[in-house]
């Protein structure tokens, strides 16, 4: 990476300062696992999540901590954390909120719905039917809602944490491939390894009847959290790697493997994630390397193989890797 780097690197004097950035994301991922053993990729992609602004869906099997890891992350960030229990009776206006008419006055007075929060955690979000799930469209996208035509803004920042089951399917809906589109990562969990899983029984049972989330402190303000989120917007891109992010997009779009590809959304969503990616890191420009990183879980849950390459056996993350692999990388 060192040699991509040094041309990639800007020449200007004038460099962005990540220190406090680096070092509280630092701290945030430092306290999350004290309680989450084993699963610090997901925890370093949720970290770029927050910090480019982007939704994640967390995908795993039952028991291997995707609502604890979500909710830990979120009590690390002194702010506003709101969680929604998705159910097949769960309705719009429980969590959007809707207008109740005030007896005192004669009025009707909005109630806002646990959606109005900085981190929202959305636990089994495919046991909601369509008409709940399009509750989450305009928020999600445009950090707004509207209800009885009129328009709310949501907390700034505002992150959605998405849970969900891939082997459960009794009662459950599919996500529809526009609401999968807002979500920046698709991020899956597996089990751990046997000398992680040994580490998780001797610190349940070192713990007793301690309860093991008060473990993890807040440790990072709001207002710091906005602040990190405005600087990587300021990382420097060379003009080849923009040209790279283009090109991988407009692979998935061409490849004969997919009968879906990738939109300009994911596009952007290639290039903030990089630029956070960069800032974890300490470095105030990206490389293809970040690109590289980030694009699976990017691009894996936005395309559709097609049926014949499912029934192969095929997979998109295998499909998203090949076309990675066969762009050149600009040097």
């Amino acid at each position: 990476m060192s040699e991509l780097g040094n041309k990639y690197e800007p020449s200007f004097e004038n460099r962005i300062d990540l220190t406090d950035l680096k070092d509280k994301m630092d701290a945030v991922k430092q306290e999350v696992k004290k309680v989450i053993i084993g699963q610090d990729e997901v925890i370093h992609k949720l970290l770029i999540a927050i910090l480019a602004t982007g939704h994640s869906l967390i995908e795993g099997m039952p028991g291997v901590a995707k609502t604890l890891t979500a909710k830990l992350l979120a009590k690390a960030v002194k702010g506003q954390f709101k969680r929604i229990q998705f159910t097949p009776d769960l309705m719009p206006s429980d969590v959007t909120g809707s207008s109740v008419l005030d007896l005192k006055t004669n009025e009707f007075e909005f109630k806002k719905g646990p959606i109005f929060g900085h981190i929202v955690l959305i636990d089994e979000i495919n046991r909601a039917p369509a008409k709940t799930q399009s509750s989450l469209f305009e928020c999600m996208s445009e950090r707004q809602v509207t209800v009885d035509g009129i328009t709310y803004p949501v907390p700034t920042p505002f992150v959605v944490f998405a849970t969900q089951n891939p082997i459960e399917h009794e009662g459950t809906y599919r996500l529809p491939e526009a609401q999968l589109d807002r979500f920046l990562f698709k991020i899956n969990i597996d089990y751990p390894a046997i000398e992680q899983e040994l580490d998780i029984l001797r610190e349940h049972h070192a713990q007793k009847a301690n309860n093991k989330e008060d473990l993890v402190q807040p440790v990072l303000a709001i207002d710091e959290l906005i602040g990190f989120q405005q600087l990587i917007k300021s990382v420097y891109v060379h003009e080849d790697v923009l040209t790279y992010i283009a090109q991988v997009v407009y692979h998935t779009r061409s490849n004969s493997n997919l009968t879906l590809g990738a939109s300009p959304r994911a596009s952007i969503a290639l290039l903030e994630a990089s630029k956070a990616s960069a800032a974890l890191q300490g470095r105030d420009f990206i490389t293809p390397d970040d690109v590289k990183y980030v694009a699976p879980a990017i691009l894996g849950h936005r395309v559709l193989l097609t049926p014949e390459k499912e029934m192969e056996g095929f997979t998109s993350d295998y499909i998203i890797k090949q076309i990675v692999d066969s762009i050149e990388i600009p040097r």
